[in-house]
């Protein structure tokens, strides 16, 4: 394909370049990037793209991004792809659910959409003529590079947060082709990396959406209760276009308005920057009582809106206050994964995971291993839930690798910026199950300091791993965090439960302890035995005993066992698992239930706040 093209330069030396993807790998769309984007309008660019599978990268070794439409009949070259005609998928979707051939595929893939000409119309006034406008994708399966009208505007890494880029000054006035090439092949210096627990899921599989904003936009308001829960406090960052053509002075101040709590505050903008402390008492939001306010921020022509709950979360030696009183975390632990969707979810989705919760007696969720979509925790703030978030550093990522670490703080980064003003979530989680060694303490430790560098509101975590030699909670990662996740399976994949035991009287932790993982499988299809391993009924008894022995434990203030719904697994293929991970509490179809949960119900509905 294009032997004779000058896209490439020269075609066929193209092919064999291996460095093709280094002017194309900028990861210039990360946090920094970000716009908020709660109670704003915009233009849905959810539905048909046009899409190809491009295993070996030839479309980046061959510049397919520079191709103009071209009816087939008037081509001079063979086209080995065509961006502008032929095979299309829905947006969003992951391309593992959609054809047999693309169930196991990782690579890069293509995706093609002509944007609606009637936004980029040229306008008849000054003010609609200095619209800016905002593409926000979110989240594509892993590395996601935009071009629009053939040229490249930048790439972002991580496939689970939202990230932005400005089409504003690239857009032509008639015909605006954009091309997206997304990658979710597994490597060692990504996060995580090639060996995970879950199916990798490789597209387009959150929504995407186009935003017309004024010159000068706000960018990001962070708003909470004050650590002393005597005042609200916000921030504002307020951004503007560099045009030297377009006058007009820049935003000095922006206005903040609480109706329900009788607030109307000016706050002073100085180089795009403001922070104010109002004295109020909101009411304050929990689970019994998930009271929400209505927050309106105007600066300029522009404004924003978003319903925020006021609370507290701290802790107090090994116990989590909310609100100034003890709490005990009735949990359970989820996937982002459906039977036949994937990874794609919506808010009926949601809804039932959060219905579940509730009929389980839960008022807590860990939303594993990687950020889900923001509605969780919106729909959580809601519904009256407390979430663990965590990012993807999971088992052995490289801690040697810088580039790992600046992946990995872009996607916390992210994760914070996005959904930082959700009373719902009350832990960032920087890990899961990592061995202890020098290079993941300075790796994990410099996470933990950015997580409260950019929300100092909220507590830290991590799911650390018992030492099995000592049969005792220790890791060097503990001082570093203000909660102990302990993923633990005795009954399953450690047979000898009497060290369970021995584990809670060798332990003394100073903070609390979160039994952030346990259980075991059961398969409750037809397939499935009667009893012994992969049976409901050992599944049931491993809960009951791990129930009977936690309870015990005081240090232990909450748990999410593992987990809500059977979940797709490339790695797991016995004759009871069938690509699946069967601890869920409810099979696949998100409806059986299996023993285990009536057993998990019985013993949080028997537990008093």
């Amino acid at each position: 394909m294009l032997e004779r093209s000058s896209l490439a330069e020269n075609a066929l030396t193209s092919l064999h370049d291996e460095e093709y993807d280094v002017p194309l790998n900028l990861q210039n769309l990360n946090h920094s990037t970000m716009v908020f984007t709660k109670g704003r309008t915009s233009t849905s660019l959810n539905g048909s793209w046009n899409f190809c599978v491009d295993l070996l990268d030839t479309g980046l070794r061959q510049k397919w991004y520079e191709m103009q439409p071209a009816n087939p009949v008037d081509r001079v070259e063979p086209w080995d792809y065509d961006p502008f005609m032929g095979e299309s998928i829905p947006v969003p979707s992951n391309w593992a659910m959609l054809k047999e051939k693309w169930y196991f595929f990782e690579g890069s893939a293509w995706y093609t959409k002509k944007l609606p000409p009637e936004l980029f119309k040229k306008r008849e006034s000054d003010a609609e003529s200095d619209q800016r406008y905002i593409l926000r994708v979110g989240a594509a399966q892993y590395d996601c590079k935009v071009f629009l009208n053939g040229k490249f505007l930048g790439n972002h890494y991580g496939g689970s947060t939202p990230f932005y880029v400005e089409l504003t000054d690239d857009l032509a006035e008639e015909t605006n082709w954009l091309m997206l090439c997304v990658n979710n092949t597994r490597t060692l210096d990504r996060v995580p990396m090639r060996n995970t627990d879950w199916f990798n899921y490789g597209g387009v599989y959150r929504e995407v959406e186009l935003f017309s904003l004024p010159r000068e936009f706000i960018r990001d308001m962070f708003i909470r209760l004050s650590q002393d829960g005597r005042a609200i406090e916000v921030d504002v960052v307020v951004d503007r276009a560099v045009d030297s053509a377009v006058d007009g002075p820049s935003i000095h101040h922006a206005h903040l308005e609480i109706p329900e709590l009788g607030i109307a505050q000016k706050i002073n903008i100085e180089h795009g920057k403001g922070t104010c402390r109002i004295a109020a008492e909101p009411e304050r939001w929990s689970p019994e009582n998930p009271r929400l306010y209505k927050v309106v921020l105007t600066a300029g022509e522009d404004r924003i809106t978003d319903n925020v709950g006021f609370r507290s979360i701290v802790r107090q030696g090994v116990d989590i206050l909310l609100n100034g009183e003890p709490i005990w975390l009735r949990g359970i632990s989820v996937h982002e994964d459906d039977d036949i969707l994937g990874k794609v979810t919506s808010d009926e989705d949601i809804r039932r995971r959060l219905a579940h919760a509730k009929e389980l007696g839960c008022n807590f969720l860990r939303l594993a291993h990687y950020p889900h979509h923001e509605r969780a925790a919106e729909l959580a703030e809601e519904m009256g839930f407390l979430l663990w978030q965590e990012i993807p550093v999971y088992w052995a990522i490289d801690f040697d690798n810088h580039n790992t670490l600046k992946d990995a703080k872009n996607q916390l980064i992210e994760l914070i910026k996005r959904d930082r003003n959700r009373a719902s979530v009350i832990i960032w989680s920087i890990g899961n199950e990592n061995p202890d060694t020098d290079s993941r303490l300075s790796f994990m430790r410099d996470l933990a300091e950015t997580a409260r560098l950019y929300d100092p509101t909220r507590l830290v975590a991590a799911a650390c791993l018992i030492n099995h030699a000592k049969l005792k909670i220790e890791d060097r990662l503990v001082d570093h965090l203000d909660v102990i996740g302990i993923n633990e399976y005795y009954g399953w994949y450690d047979e000898n439960f009497d060290d369970l035991y021995a584990i809670g009287k060798n332990s003394d932790p100073d903070r609390p302890v979160i039994i952030s993982e346990t259980g075991a499988d059961g398969d409750n299809s037809s397939q499935g035995p009667s009893g012994g391993l992969f049976s409901e009924k050992y599944m049931a008894d491993v809960y009951r005993r791990q129930i009977d022995t936690l309870q015990k434990l005081a240090y232990i203030k909450g748990m999410s066992p593992w987990i809500l719904y059977d979940f797709r697994v490339e790695r797991r293929q016995n004759i009871f698992q069938r690509g699946f991970n069967r601890k869920g509490l409810i099979a696949a179809d998100k409806s059986t239930k299996k023993e285990a949960f009536n057993v998990l119900a019985s013993f949080y509905h028997s537990i008093k706040d």
